[in-house]
């Protein structure tokens, strides 16, 4: 170890771990493991902040932002952080929601702290693609209705829509969106582009929280549920026929199926 003035400085290594889609218990015990032996933690706007229970209670907490629309800080300046906390006080654990590698930057932060020569472990955790939908009963993959999935941004960093949604329309996968509730009409009208007027569609809001908000429907309704049941960001998209595995859309199935008999 090398002794400073004050206090006992660890050796600097870096741990990113995946804070998960939101509930404190789906941290993994990995993840909470490292938290409790972190020297610093810097975590971002979409962690519980129950999850910092699971800190030993001296490690130093830095909120560092980091939501669509309100940086906190800018992705330059956490890394810079994450690298002077480690080589100040050792072990810096990097928080991050969801999985790190899922549209969270995480790379960029190992690749940065690779420049200084610290160690970085990764500690995956569960995406919120994939565990949001589960815990609505929604399987993003389920024999005879969809073979595949996508995960795609609903916006860029150029704040636009992804290109990768054009194609993700046409095709029979389920396509996940994150970060796309903005940018819902737009990817609305590439799904009725493509003749999908009745494909079903999931909204959901703070997943696995007590904020959590659910709408079902389909792709020419899904815009006024929305609106209707005031579901705001953080919220994930689910277009694809695995939707209507969910108990709530039988009824609108029957509705649907009603009216093409009448006309």
């Amino acid at each position: 170890m090398i002794i400073d003035k004050n206090r006992v400085v660890r050796e600097p290594r870096i741990t990113l771990v995946g804070a998960g889609p939101g509930d404190p218990e789906l941290l993994t015990i990995k993840g909470a493991n490292a938290l409790k032996t972190a020297d610093v933690i810097l975590y971002d706007a979409l962690v519980n902040e129950g999850v910092l229970d699971y800190a030993a209670s001296g490690a130093i907490k830095v909120y560092v932002g980091k939501r669509s629309g309100e940086h906190s800080y800018g992705q330059d300046a956490i890394n810079q952080l994450m690298v002077d906390y480690a080589l100040n006080y050792g072990h810096v654990v990097r928080l991050k929601g969801g999985d790190p590698f899922v549209f969270g930057r995480g790379y960029e932060e190992l690749d940065f702290a690779a420049g200084y020569s610290i160690p970085v472990t990764v500690i995956p955790g569960l995406s919120s693609s994939i565990s949001v939908p589960g815990l609505q009963q929604i399987p993003v993959t389920h024999r005879g209705l969809s073979e595949s999935f996508w995960v795609v941004t609903g916006t860029t960093s150029s704040g636009m829509i992804s290109n990768d949604l054009y194609e993700a329309a046409r095709s029979k996968a389920t396509v996940v969106v994150l970060m796309g509730l903005g940018k819902l009409r737009e990817i609305v009208q590439l799904y009725q582009n493509e003749g999908k007027h009745q494909l079903p569609v999931a909204a959901i809001q703070s997943g696995s929280t007590e904020n959590e908000k659910l709408a079902i429907g389909i792709v020419d309704t899904i815009v006024e549920l929305v609106e209707e049941k005031d579901i705001k960001a953080p919220a994930l998209l689910v277009f694809g026929e695995v939707v209507s595995l969910h108990p709530s859309f039988q009824p609108i199935r029957e509705f649907y199926e009603a009216l093409k008999e009448e006309l």
